[in-house]
């Protein structure tokens, strides 16, 4: 039997997604390129979707990726945890390899270990240590988290502290390191940033939820504590009923622009590419998505100074503790154009090393393929 015969009968099942096409970034985006990459290599690829609450139960076929589409009535988090638990069991019967993203309902996978089914868990990141949730919440993704590590045959962990994580609940063997990719944008589209009022090399861009973990109003405060000549642009949604959000609000001078929610991926791209840099200010997570896409812009970077930032940032960013920190970063950004020049070609090397989507997707496929036929 030729090797292409072989590949043939290898097959995977994707869930603990909305589904694909990706329309909610992340995951989403992932398990397209992921399903896509693995249908070229002869792989049978099946993707569980969350069908919208007037769809029907479908099975279709997509760029050659199968799609089983299982509507759900409730919205939210108890939406989310009763489609998984319902994709879990529709997918029993397929008695195929799992490739699970995300670990918030790992309890469900319980029934894999039961059958003797493969699962590889992406655990993604530590979300029971996140201020932003309750105690309920935050009790519930501890005990799954805890689940993922006893039900997973095999763990992916997308940046090395995660992993060290992990390492405490289970024997490192278990455990597999495989970052976030991206995709290389060498050109933009001027236009699509007109309409803001802005213009190349006049602003610097943030991308996030308006979170304290993500460091929002210390990046505003330090930003507005001098005229700057130059914008920041702020993505995101605010809304003045929260508490959080008016602080943010109210810090900002007159130079700092809230744009708002921008789902068009040109349009944000675009605001990436033509900034003078990229604030990232997380402080907790693995490989954060926006960042990679980031590295992969070619951005100058200011992030906030801690473990998983600099893995992934490396040489190509000035780190932050402070607002004062943030405030001295702007003025060496806005005034040193030889600087900028320098931190954007040290992020292009490195996501070129370290972050393209085929250097992960072929890891991916690398792990999948110890557990076919297992």
């Amino acid at each position: 039997m030729t090797n292409m015969q072989k590949l043939k009968h290898n097959k995977v099942i994707i869930q603990g997604i909305r589904g694909i096409p990706a329309a909610h970034g992340g995951f989403e985006t992932f398990a397209e390129y992921l399903a896509l990459y693995l249908v070229k290599k002869g792989w049978i690829v099946t993707v569980y979707c969350q069908g919208e609450p007037d769809a029907e139960y479908s099975e279709t076929t997509w760029n050659g990726v199968n799609l089983i589409t299982i509507p759900e009535q409730n919205e939210g988090a108890f939406g989310t945890v009763r489609f998984d638990y319902n994709a879990v069991i529709h997918s029993l019967k397929h008695n195929s390899l799992v490739l699970t993203l995300g670990y918030n309902t790992a309890i469900f996978s319980l029934f894999y270990r039961l059958k003797g089914i493969p699962n590889v868990i992406n655990m993604d990141g530590i979300e029971w240590r996140r201020d932003k949730w309750g105690a309920i919440a935050k009790s519930w993704f501890w005990l799954n988290e805890r689940f993922g590590c006893w039900f997973g045959n095999h763990l992916v962990a997308d940046h090395p502290a995660i992993a060290d994580h992990l390492a405490t609940r289970v024997s490192r063997d278990k455990i597999e390191t495989i970052a976030y990719g991206g995709l290389e944008v060498l050109s933009s589209d001027v236009s699509l940033i007109e309409p803001f009022g802005i213009h190349p090399g006049g602003y610097a861009v943030v991308i996030a939820r308006p979170e304290p973990e993500n460091s929002l109003l210390e990046i505003v405060k330090g930003f507005s504590s001098s005229v700057r000549g130059k914008k920041l642009v702020i993505l995101g949604k605010y809304d003045n009923k929260n508490a959080y959000h008016r602080e943010v609000l109210n810090a900002a001078s007159s130079e700092v622009l809230f744009l708002g929610a921008i789902y068009d991926v040109k349009v944000v791209s675009a605001l990436r590419f033509f900034a003078t840099c990229y604030v990232h200010g997380h402080t907790v997570g693995g490989t954060n998505p926006s960042l990679v896409e980031s590295l992969g812009t070619g951005n100058a970077i200011v992030a906030h100074d801690n473990k998983f930032n600099r893995w992934v940032a490396k040489d190509g960013a000035i780190y932050f503790k402070s607002e004062a920190d943030i405030s001295n970063a702007f003025e060496q950004v806005f005034t040193d154009d030889e600087l900028v020049k320098t931190l954007s070609l040290a992020t292009r090397k490195n996501f070129n090393e370290h972050f393209q989507w085929e250097q992960i997707l072929m890891q991916y496929e690398e792990l999948l393929l110890q557990y076919v036929n297992s």
